[in-house]
């Protein structure tokens, strides 16, 4: 009996079962120890996040050196970060396309944008039926009102027309002015012409809808139009971020470069909307595909400190294309001069197939290190390095591990985890609260456009929401840079949420109240607050509602880029990123249904908000932490308390290394014959 024991207490006893790992994707305590040093930051002052990776296993065994699989940690020093001169030219190749995608996200305010219409041969006494006395669209006509569809805020308000044209195009000095605006019955005999004159107000000559008489019955089609480029970009976040997970990111980029320019440039030989609206969601599929891959491949190429500060730059850069939009649609006159002209830069991205690389942290943690060790070198080779720099053995290491085979992952593997598909599904519901009640804020400030005269100008809208977009990304840096991305994330949901209920709350219990001043409190308040002052209450609750429901969308797409391990990244961006297009989604079939619903739809995003608050603390901290290659990091990444324990405060949770296994009688048993003489199992002494 004491041989067994002493054996059993060696670790070599019969039908002793080795250590389960712990509850949470942690590793066994042993495992855990011994490689402590190689992992994240540790320890009460590190802040790490992310547990400790497996130990190192010998060449050729079931997983590949602990080394090759730290990348931030290695690897990337190794190349010399981001001050490689190689490296910092790959970043600025995928800022340059940003441009490109902020035109081709913005051009529906421009193709699409529903002008004032009448009947062609009416003279300058004619009425324009798109508008009614409050500078609204009357009647059936009210879900001509629309918002770009790519972009979380509309940037098309109804006002006086700018520029004049007609739908056979010809000179907008031909058509009559604009006089003063008619009564719904004009609107409905307007609608029985069968030829129409229409003032365009977006430096445009002739737009998809004077090209084809869009407008009383067939008025629906611009929101189909409108709908289609959304749902393909829906489509194509889901299939291309698969498909890069699988084949890498760079094939998919190249593709989608050169899809993109074939179905953009037919979208402007369109010869009927329906030809327009099919090619149109092509492009918004392979439109989607190149932000998704350069989203990841931007993610993947920075050191910790350095992702954020990337990012939001290739966002600026975006809004520089929003900002240009307008100059460039009067400069080209016509929808289809505009549609090339946006398009045709994408041709520049051709030259990517010679000159930009595979994402090599994919490579590496997807195993192919055949082509890993080839761009390693290439990367030397670039930056004129000394391959005796690599201290720490990166390319000895390699060698050992070429003949492995390549271990790709699909994003479905994440349903079997049990925090990484939290984590994902948390970021998903931000993303589509975030977008989708952005456009309830938008409908709310355009709606006082009658009464505030700077927004009955379609240029004063536009920029206007482009100016609160680049003050939230602006914002976004400042907060991000002293809370974290979960704080952060968590300081603009709340500030949604309170906008959003004081605008639904506050604003009709004084529209209440206002209405029937039956006691004297009330009428106090009823003279107190005039429509005016409730309107500009109500301005302002949308602009500060857009500012923060601008950077939760945003951030939570960030934020799923860093906590997504590598060898399904794009798969995980693209949930979030289809997600945020549901959101968006909900924009156009609101005014398809002549905004039938939009109170109850704005009441469901602000209870979605409430719930969002409370989800966003189960998320960890990811700032200035090491990327998860592989499943088993994204699983290591742990909530942490949002606000860092005091000194010589005792944690309210045991750590990993002190969590033990009473699972069965055989473990308690165990655990009982390798304690002191004298001594029970949970620490005390006999009486």
């Amino acid at each position: 009996m004491a041989i067994d024991r002493r054996r059993d207490t060696a670790g070599g006893g019969p039908g002793r079962l080795p250590p389960a790992a712990e509850e949470n994707g942690a590793l066994p305590p042993g495992d855990a120890a011994a490689s402590a040093p190689l992992g994240g930051r540790s320890g009460p002052g590190g802040g790490g996040d992310i547990q400790a990776l497996p130990a190192p296993h010998a060449a050729g065994g079931p997983h590949p050196s602990l080394l090759l699989l730290d990348y931030d940690g290695s690897v990337l020093p190794f190349l010399g970060g981001l001050g490689g001169g190689y490296q910092k030219t790959l970043v600025l190749l995928t800022w340059i396309p940003a441009l490109f995608i902020g035109f081709s996200q913005f051009s529906d305010s421009f193709l699409l944008d529903q002008p004032n219409f009448w009947c062609r041969g009416a003279g300058t006494g004619a009425e324009p039926a798109g508008v009614t006395a409050a500078g609204r669209w009357g009647g059936g006509d009210l879900a001509n009102w629309t918002s770009p569809p790519t972009t979380p805020f509309p940037t098309a308000a109804w006002g006086t027309a700018g520029t004049l044209g007609n739908s056979s195009g010809a000179d907008g000095d031909d058509a009559p002015p604009l006089p003063s605006p008619p009564d719904k019955g004009d609107n409905v005999s307007n609608c029985d012409c069968h030829a129409w004159d229409y003032g365009i107000r977006t430096g445009l000559v002739q737009n998809v809808v004077s090209k084809w008489d869009l407008v009383c019955d067939s008025a629906w089609r611009v929101h189909v139009a409108k709908f289609s480029l959304l749902v393909g970009l829906i489509l194509g976040y889901l299939v291309t971020g698969c498909i890069a997970d699988w084949f890498g990111r760079r094939p998919v980029l190249l593709l989608c470069v050169i899809f993109i320019l074939i179905f953009g440039l037919t979208v402007a030989l369109s010869v009927n909307v329906t030809m327009f609206s099919t090619l149109r969601f092509f492009e918004g599929f392979c439109l989607a595909g190149i932000i998704l891959t350069l989203y990841a491949i931007r993610i993947e190429l920075c050191p910790p400190g350095k992702r954020f500060m990337i990012t939001m730059v290739a966002s600026f850069v975006a809004m520089a294309g929003q900002f240009l939009m307008p100059g460039l649609a009067a400069l080209c006159r016509d929808w289809q001069v505009l549609q090339a002209l946006i398009v045709c830069p994408f041709l520049l991205m051709l030259l990517y197939w010679s000159i930009f690389p595979e994402s090599l942290r994919w490579l590496m943690a997807t195993q192919q290190f055949e082509s890993a060790k080839k761009l390693i070198l290439h990367f030397t080779q670039k930056n004129r390095m000394n391959p005796e720099s690599d201290i720490k053995g990166v390319m000895p290491e390699l060698e050992k591990e070429l003949s492995r085979r390549p271990k790709k992952v699909c994003i479905v593997k994440v349903v079997g985890t049990r925090n990484l598909w939290k984590n994902i599904v948390v970021l998903c519901v931000n993303s589509l609260t975030g977008y989708g009640i952005h456009h309830c804020f938008a409908r709310s400030m355009l709606g006082h456009e009658a009464k505030v005269p700077l927004l009955e100008n379609f240029y004063a809208d536009y920029y206007t929401a482009a100016g609160i977009a680049l003050a939230s990304c602006l914002a976004m840096c400042v907060v991000v840079r002293l809370l974290g991305r979960r704080g952060g994330l968590l300081l603009f949901m709340i500030l949604t949420a309170l906008a959003s209920l004081l605008q639904l709350g506050l604003l009709n219990l004084i529209g209440k109240y206002s209405q029937h001043p039956d006691s004297e409190l009330q009428l106090k308040l009823a003279v107190g607050m005039s429509d005016s002052v409730k309107d500009k209450f109500s301005i302002t609750f949308s602009i500060v509602g857009m500012f923060a429901s601008h950077a939760v969308g945003s951030l939570s797409v960030f934020f799923c880029a860093e906590i997504t391990p590598t060898v399904i990244r794009c798969g995980g961006l693209g949930l979030v990123l289809a997600s945020a297009g549901f959101g968006m989604l909900t924009a156009p079939i609101i005014e398809l249904h002549n905004q039938k619903g939009y109170f109850l739809h704005h009441i469901i995003f602000a209870c979605c908000t409430l719930i969002c608050i409370i989800c966003l603390l189960l998320l960890p901290e990811s700032r200035d932490q090491n990327l998860p290659e592989s499943i088993a990091d994204g699983e290591h990444y742990t909530r942490q308390p949002l606000l860092p324990p005091r000194r010589g405060e005792q944690p309210l949770l045991l750590t990993n290394a002190e969590l033990k296994d009473y699972s069965g009688l055989h473990d308690a048993a165990t655990a009982g014959d390798g304690l002191p003489d004298g001594a029970t199992a949970n620490g005390g002494r006999p009486m």
